[in-house]
């Protein structure tokens, strides 16, 4: 089997450490996923500035919030919803001035429903970007019928051939799915337990964890795993590379939805206009096209999105589902540190 390509993604971050792997302005550092450094996202600021921001990179949100609660320093990050509370509890963001960010007006109002968002003090929150977690599976070898039930992750007919991300918030998402629950802003005892029983099994089937988006496809592309539990970007990468890949979204059990975007970090060493400046440039009408082709992920921006409806990227990968659906919205803290600490605990295989 052929192995994939990764021009920008796999360069970026080659382990889950902190990398400044891709210095050039100075004045601006956005400590940001890997692969959310590519130009076209952000052209705008390019024309504007004549470069790219500096950008550090980190493999999950937890190890990006632990990284600046223990000092590190950068202008912007990006976490998914669900991190936005502990931003706000240590301090460490401010709000934003959205009278100088013109396209807020233009935000789906879906994406800010939350006081943790938006509240009496400001908007804390710039959403940015949505997508989907679901099975990513080799058409070539795994039959439609295996990918019709999320239980694929517990047979044992695929003992060592799956791989689940090393994210809490994503393996908690698949749990809950597969046992029913919906939710996870209201989660019993009984409905965290059976969850983490059903992840004990899932985990017996895991070949490895994957720590980015290309690390899951280089996974498949090897022929190391044949299902994944995945972001659209995996699945991006190895369309882009022409390899055999499905995305079933709708298994009976259903699949999940998260977004993600900017908070303006406090005491920032840079340049506080251009953090604006990065930020209009995100939220252009034309960043969709280029953030969709690259990553795979929809655009926050009503107007944004309008820009891309139609293409097939849309229609695959974010359209509507008749399935279940998880929303990884922010939830509760003490569980989401609950969850954090079980999942260490069932990776180390206890």
């Amino acid at each position: 089997m052929k192995s994939i390509r990764f021009p920008a993604l796999a360069l970026a971050l080659a382990s889950t450490s902190l990398t400044a792997a891709w210095a050039a302005d100075s004045q601006l550092t956005v400590f940001d996923w890997a692969g959310f450094e590519e130009p076209v996202i952000f052209q705008g600021y390019i024309n504007q500035h004549g470069d790219s921001p500096t950008f550090a990179f980190y493999g999950d949100d937890d190890e990006a919030y632990q990284k600046l609660a223990s000092g590190f320093k950068a202008d912007l990050a990006h976490p998914c919803s669900q991190m936005v509370s502990k931003y706000r509890d240590a301090g460490l963001i401010e709000p934003w001035d959205v009278s100088r960010i013109p396209a807020f007006e233009t935000l789906d109002p879906k994406f800010l429903e939350s006081e943790i968002f938006k509240d009496d003090q400001g908007v804390w929150y710039i959403p940015t970007d949505w997508g989907a977690t679901a099975i990513a599976y080799n058409t070539d070898n795994v039959p439609p019928e295996d990918v019709a039930s999320l239980n694929i992750f517990t047979d044992p007919k695929y003992q060592g051939r799956t791989s689940l991300p090393d994210s809490a918030d994503d393996v908690w998402a698949l749990a809950y799915l597969a046992t029913g629950t919906t939710d996870w802003t209201e989660v019993t005892d009984d409905q965290f337990n059976a969850a983490a029983d059903w992840l004990r099994q899932a985990h017996q089937n895991v070949a490895a964890y994957w720590a980015d988006p290309a690390e899951q496809a280089q996974l498949m592309a090897s022929g190391a795993v044949d299902v994944a539990w995945s972001w659209n970007d995996g699945v991006v990468l190895l369309e882009n590379d022409g390899f055999p890949v499905g995305f079933q979204r709708a298994p009976k059990e259903g699949s999940s939805t998260f977004f993600c975007g900017f908070v303006n970090l406090k005491n920032g060493p840079g340049n506080e206009d251009k953090a604006y400046d990065f930020i209009n440039a995100w939220l252009a009408p034309e960043a969709a096209k280029g953030l969709l082709d690259t990553i795979g992920y929809g655009h926050t921006s009503t107007v944004a999105m309008d820009t891309i409806k139609d293409e097939p990227a849309v229609q695959e990968g974010l359209s509507a589902v008749d399935a279940p659906i998880l929303a990884q919205t922010p939830n509760d803290p003490q569980q989401r540190e609950r969850q954090l600490q079980e999942f260490e605990k069932i990776k180390a295989g206890f």
